[in-house]
């Protein structure tokens, strides 16, 4: 964004069904980079987000109890976040942003938001990272480590205690 952010602007509601048109921009626009590397014409291009995207919405499958959130930004929808909170574990299953609100802090604001809520519940902050997503440097600088691997992602986390405060 040209302007900087008010963050005291941010907020998340709950997901409906009215909000598949802009999931399905928003999904879109998360691919882009790699659909413009393959040059693929529109309407292939459209047919394959289609396909993607249903297959992404799976995990309201994967994670029934999990909070399905859009994110906003003085009322706008800006993003997406999915975040399923366990007995063991909050797990943030996916987080995206509109291209014109990313590496603005939003992000940013959201994690550091999650970690807290996780820490003072005594729970990790675990996550699964797509290996070369650029996102991952901003989970190393929030203290995400990497906890395994398979060929293609990274599955991250991270553990903060809150220290009782001194007397």
């Amino acid at each position: 964004m040209n302007v900087p952010i008010d963050f005291r602007k941010i907020s998340l509601r709950i997901e409906t069904g009215q909000d598949e048109p802009f999931g399905f921009e928003l999904y879109a626009s998360t691919r882009k980079e790699e659909l413009d590397a393959w040059g693929w014409p529109a309407e292939m291009r459209n047919a394959f987000l289609q396909m993607q995207f249903k297959a992404h919405e799976g995990c309201r499958r994967a994670f029934p109890q999990a909070d399905f959130l859009v994110v906003q930004l003085d009322g706008r929808d800006i993003g997406r976040m999915i975040v399923d909170r366990t007995e063991t574990e909050f797990r943030l299953v996916d987080i995206a942003l509109l291209p014109e609100c990313r590496n603005a802090g939003v992000g940013t604001a959201l994690l550091r938001t999650l970690l807290a809520e996780a820490a003072t519940a005594g729970k990790p902050l675990r996550l699964t990272v797509r290996k070369g997503n650029r996102a991952a440097r901003l989970y190393h600088r929030l203290g995400f480590v990497k906890a395994s691997e398979t060929e293609m992602d990274d599955e991250m986390e991270c553990r903060i205690s809150l220290a009782p405060a001194p007397h």
